[in-house]
């Protein structure tokens, strides 16, 4: 007759408890060393440019979600990626996190604080404009502003427009779900190589003549958007998320069928596909 496995003691398991916690903490240590390895290696090549991959960066939450199993949270495995991938990036080229308030204070700080966590430098300000400006004047900060209309926030992509300027290189949360603890749908803004780039969904600012409910109604139907108005073309300013294999001419295609006019376009930036997950994942 086969012996039936004893029962481990509560010392057992707290002993087991405490093997794991100081392995993950010497990993998390050697994870620091390779990042100290690498900031050498960026001196020693001089390949100069943003600390921030957001192509990478995506692609590790979407193999992190995918892995995930058991009875640990996701939002608890989530959160702990992002600090630690906004930590060692922190680690490597300090920055701080400007975030716009106007759509209210806790929901932002929420946002940042799941995101980016308490090491980095946390400024506020109270309009989108103010982060831009912000983060344009820096040397390599991000900015957080909401992604979609505030009222009397105007057109503050425009000032992206510039080759020079900062783009938009992120949309959170990036792990979609319903019943998210940072839900606030935020863009973020900072330069970024070109070639670190998520490039899933590209974000145009576009100007628009002849803008109304249907040419709304008929863009609502194609992409996302912000629209506030525009007196110079007597219509709209948009800030519009063209989705992957949505290309801006079909945008201009629906305009006009709506009776709209796009006028003119820039890219301000881009950034992944969002991840979504049944709620049964949480």
């Amino acid at each position: 007759m086969a012996k039936t496995p004893e029962t481990p003691s509560l010392a057992d398991l707290r002993q087991e408890i405490d093997r794991l916690d100081a392995a993950m903490h010497q990993l998390l240590m050697e994870r620091g060393e390779i990042i100290d390895r690498l900031i050498a290696v960026k001196k020693s090549q001089d390949t100069g440019g943003s600390a921030f991959r957001p192509a990478r960066e995506a692609e590790m939450m979407r193999r992190l979600v995918e892995r995930h199993k058991g009875i640990l949270p996701l939002d608890t495995v989530e959160s702990i990626w992002r600090v630690i991938i906004a930590t060692f990036t922190y680690v490597q080229a300090p920055f701080s996190v400007h975030a716009d308030l106007s759509a209210g204070d806790a929901s932002m700080r929420d946002s940042a604080r799941f995101h980016f966590g308490f090491t980095v430098p946390f400024v506020p300000h109270m309009g989108a404009s103010g982060v831009v400006a912000a983060v344009s004047e820096s040397k390599g900060d991000l900015g957080l502003v909401p992604a979609f209309a505030v009222a009397s926030a105007g057109t503050w992509w425009s000032a992206l427009e510039f080759d020079a300027a900062p783009k938009i290189i992120a949309r959170l949360p990036f792990v979609e779900r319903a019943d998210h603890p940072a839900a606030l749908p935020v863009f973020v803004i900072s330069r970024v190589a070109a070639d670190a780039m998520a490039t899933d969904a590209a974000v145009w600012s576009v100007r628009v003549s002849g803008w109304g409910a249907a040419a709304a109604q008929a863009l609502s139907m194609l992409v996302d958007f912000i629209a506030v108005p525009d007196r110079a073309f007597d219509g709209a300013a948009l800030l519009v998320t063209l989705p992957k294999g949505v290309a801006l001419g079909e945008v201009s295609e629906t305009l006009v069928k709506a009776g709209a006019t796009l006028r003119s376009s820039a890219l301000v930036g881009s950034h992944a596909t969002r991840y979504t997950v049944a709620a049964k994942k949480s």
